[in-house]
Parts: structure tokens; C-alpha cells; sequence
């Protein structure tokens, strides 16, 4: 039986990179991934980097001005060879930069645990069985699938996952879920000038949201050709004509509909993924919500063994997970003073159109923990850059402590939003008040300088 230092499970953002820094400190390493389409993680193969992708491709693609639906299918079926073309180079870049280090072995199959130190490896018809001193479980999180008739096996039902796969345009595509990964697929594929039908369960959308934010992204989105039905419960999907038909509730009403599409996706939540990795065999104990339990070192309560990434529940960044990494490293070989509660100030881009990015606290959660606040708003048209780039649609919002002038929080709805909210992260990280960003000198013509006419919009 081989034994190795450390076995990492799953070829994530935290897995991958912890593998590169014990083998640089000379510690033998064995890296487990369930598929050769995985190699790099979930970000890079089926996730942010591809949905990035086609989200810029569609809209350089609306420069050009296809006249007609079949114009667009060709854009989009370039589009998804480009975006092919770029997940094989990240997919081969990110094997060879572990592959080529001595002391990496990368195993290609199902990780189940024997025992606390011991993991089977299921590769095709081959089994073995190797052990490790420290084991790190990084296998992600995968699609929930919700309990609705006709959707199991389904060839017109996709996942974010699947939906990469696909090839062809869909004239018509309805989403189950009005979250950020549906609203990011639905503002891509309008771009693509397909038809959009959001169902959500909610009677508002982003309920997580301001309000005020929440209802501008909707009046935003509804701009491009996307529909939202609220209020909905899904009932059933068959096929009929090469076509999904969606049979819903209206919870208010009970009143029931049908709509028809040529592609449904579900955008329904993700739970961590820990179904094949036997983990009563090692005695490490899972949450109420299905999540690895750990403690702020990422330590389950088995000690040798460490949880990273969307596994271990919490918010589902891969930033987040390289911090994992970070806090990690620091417990085996830094002080081990790190740990994730560190992490106090979450920030997010959706990549909608425009992006929706957000930092701190909002609105709502600043009264509700009972802090005096006050708040400022602008839109984006104000802004010389965004007349510039043709995007004046969205909402800029700022959060302030009334008494000592700190920066709470920060939505900015708007072009160019994933860039600027690092900067109004760093502010907030470093103790800065509003004045800061008011008084700063931003380049110009730039994004950025909105936030000095945002935050000269507070008046303390």
C-alpha cells in the first residue's frame, strides 16, 4: 500500500494549490480527481471561467448585429467551441503544473474512504488502495435536483454543469431558480437573443438584496427579453415535439400553466458533494445541511483530516476557497493564528449585464444588527465613462456608520462593478472612512471615479 504525506481529494482551487506547496516543501503528496474533465476544479471547467467566457463572447457578438435567430445560433456555436478551446488549455495547464512535480502522484478516479488514514481509489475496473497522514477533502458541490416529476433523465433538463455542453441555441430556455447562477445564464443566453422564462419561488426576487437593488436588477433584466414569473411551484416536465413543457403553480392563486421550451434549466441550489466518499468510515461527522463539519481551521473533528471549499458549506467562491488554503497553510506551517473568522467582510459579482457586486452589509442588514446609518444612491448614467461605454442602466448604493463614519457596506449595479468593489473592499478592510473614497483622485474617464460622486452623496 503506498503512503504518502498528505492525500487531497478533488483538483479544486484549494486542493490544487495546497498539493503545489506541500511538494515544495518536499512532502509526497497523492492527488485524487474523480474525472479527467475535472483537472483545476469546478471553476475552471464548468463554472466561472466558461460562463465568463460566454457571457463576453455574447455580447462582443451583439456588436456585430446578427440580423436573424440563425445569425445568432452561429454566433453562439463559436462561442462554444472558443469556450471549449479555453477549458482544454486551463484543464491541461492546471495536470501538467502538479503532474510534472515529483512528489504529486494524480490518481484519476472515486475516493472513498477504508478507515481514518486509508482511501480506496475506484479507476474503471482497477481498485487500490492507498493511506495518508493528513487527508484534505476538497470534492466541491454539485447541482441539487429537485424532486419534480419527468425531470430525472431528461435530455431537455440541464444543470449549470450540463449546459455547458450545450451546442446549440435554444430559441426558448426556462430556468427553475432565480438565484445569482440562474439570473448570470439568463442574462447571458438574452444576450444570445434567446427568450428567457425565469420561474422563482419567491414574490420578490433576490430576497437576500436591498429591495431597491432587487428591483432594479429585475427592471434591468426584464429590458433584455427576460421574464420572471414569481410565485411559481413546479408541478411536472415532459417532452412533447422535441420540446420540454413545464407545468407549474401559481402558490398564490393555485392556478396551474404550461410552458414550453427547448432546454430547462435548473438553477435550484448546490449541496456539497460527499455522496461517494463513505466518510462513517473515517468517523468524520457532517452538519444538519449536509456539509463536512469543520471548525474555523477547517479541522473536521477527526484531526488529521481538513475540509476546503464548497464542501465544507458557506459561501461558494473560489476566492473563499483559495483563502481556505491560506488558513490551512498557515495551521501547518505559520503560526496557525489564521482562521475563517478572519473572514468578516464577504464580497460577490454576479456577472449579469451589468454586473451586480456587493461588499459589507446592506441596507437592511446594517438596521437590522442596529447600527445608525446613512445612505446614499446614484445611477450610473451620472457617470462620464459609463455614457462612454453605452451602460448607464443599474443602481450605486453606499452604507455609512452615522457615528464614526466607516464604511458598512457597498452595491454597485453597474458596468464595470467587479473591478471597482475591490476597491471599496480594500477601504473598508483598512478602517477607511466615506471621506476616503469622496476625496480620492480615480482616473479619468473611469468607473471608479463614480465613487467619488457615490460617496459625496453622504452627508455626516
Amino acid at each position: 500500500m503506498e503512503k504518502y504525506d498528505a492525500v487531497i481529494i478533488g483538483f479544486g482551487k484549494a486542493g490544487k494549490t495546497l498539493a503545489a506547496e506541500l511538494a515544495q516543501r518536499g512532502k509526497s503528496v497523492a492527488m485524487i480527481e474523480q474525472s479527467d474533465k475535472m483537472y483545476g476544479g469546478t471553476c475552471i471547467n464548468v463554472a466561472c471561467i466558461p460562463t465568463k467566457s460566454l457571457i463576453y463572447q455574447a455580447k462582443t457578438a451583439v456588436s456585430r448585429k446578427p440580423g436573424n435567430f440563425e445569425q445568432w445560433s452561429l454566433e453562439y456555436e463559436q462561442a462554444i467551441v472558443n469556450k471549449d478551446k479555453l477549458t482544454s488549455f486551463l484543464r491541461k495547464q492546471n495536470f501538467d503544473s502538479l503532474n510534472s512535480k515529483d512528489k504529486i502522484t494524480i490518481y484519476t478516479g472515486t475516493a472513498s474512504f477504508v478507515s481514518a488514514h486509508e482511501i480506496k481509489i475506484s479507476m474503471g475496473n482497477e481498485t487500490l488502495t492507498i493511506k495518508g497522514d493528513n487527508i484534505f477533502i476538497n470534492t466541491g458541490a454539485e447541482t441539487i435536483i429537485p424532486d419534480i416529476k419527468g425531470i430525472q433523465e431528461n435530455k431537455y433538463v440541464y444543470t449549470s454543469a450540463s449546459m455547458m455542453d450545450l451546442d446549440k441555441l435554444p430559441e426558448h430556455l426556462i430556468i427553475i431558480g432565480g438565484g445569482y447562477i440562474g439570473l448570470e445564464f439568463a442574462s447571458m443566453y438574452a444576450t444570445f437573443d434567446v427568450k428567457v422564462t425565469v420561474l422563482e419561488s419567491h414574490s420578490r426576487l433576490l430576497p437576500k438584496e436591498d429591495p431597491d437593488v432587487a428591483d432594479c436588477v429585475k427592471s434591468v433584466l426584464e429590458k433584455k427579453n427576460i421574464e420572471f414569473i414569481l410565485n411559481t411551484r413546479v408541478l411536472s416536465v415532459k417532452n412533447e415535439r422535441e420540446k420540454v413543457v413545464v407545468s407549474y403553480e401559481d402558490t398564490d392563486s393555485k392556478t396551474i400553466y404550461n410552458r414550453q421550451a427547448e432546454g430547462l434549466l435548473l438553477a435550484t441550489g448546490r449541496k456539497p458533494n460527499i455522496e461517494k466518499l463513505n466518510l462513517s468510515a473515517a468517523g468524520v461527522k457532517i452538519t444538519d445541511r449536509g456539509t463536512i463539519a469543520v471548525d474555523e481551521k477547517l479541522r473536521t473533528n477527526v484531526p488529521h483530516i481538513w475540509a476546503m471549499g464548497d464542501v465544507k458549506g458557506g459561501p461558494q467562491f473560489t476566492y473563499i476557497s483559495l483563502d481556505d488554503y491560506r488558513i490551512i497553510r498557515e495551521q501547518l506551517f505559520g503560526n496557525g493564528k489564521r482562521n475563517t473568522n478572519d473572514r468578516d467582510m464577504p464580497l460577490y459579482s454576479v456577472f449579469i449585464d451589468p454586473p451586480l457586486s456587493q461588499v459589507g452589509m446592506t441596507e437592511g442588514e446594517a438596521l437590522k444588527k442596529g447600527y445608525k446609518i446613512k445612505v446614499a444612491k446614484i445611477t450610473p448614467d451620472m457617470i462620464g465613462r459609463a455614457r462612454i461605454l453605452g451602460e448607464t442602466d443599474g443602481l450605486m448604493k453606499a452604507v455609512v456608520d452615522e457615528e464614526n463614519g466607516k464604511i458598512l457596506g457597498c452595491t454597485l449595479f453597474c458596468a464595470e462593478s467587479s473591478e471597482i468593489i475591490n476597491i471599496v473592499s480594500v477601504a473598508i478592510k483598512t478602517g477607511q472612512k466615506w471621506t476616503f473614497l469622496r476625496d480620492n483622485i480615480f482616473t479619468h474617464p473611469s468607473m471608479s471615479e463614480g465613487l467619488n460622486m457615490l460617496f459625496s452623496a453622504i452627508s455626516l
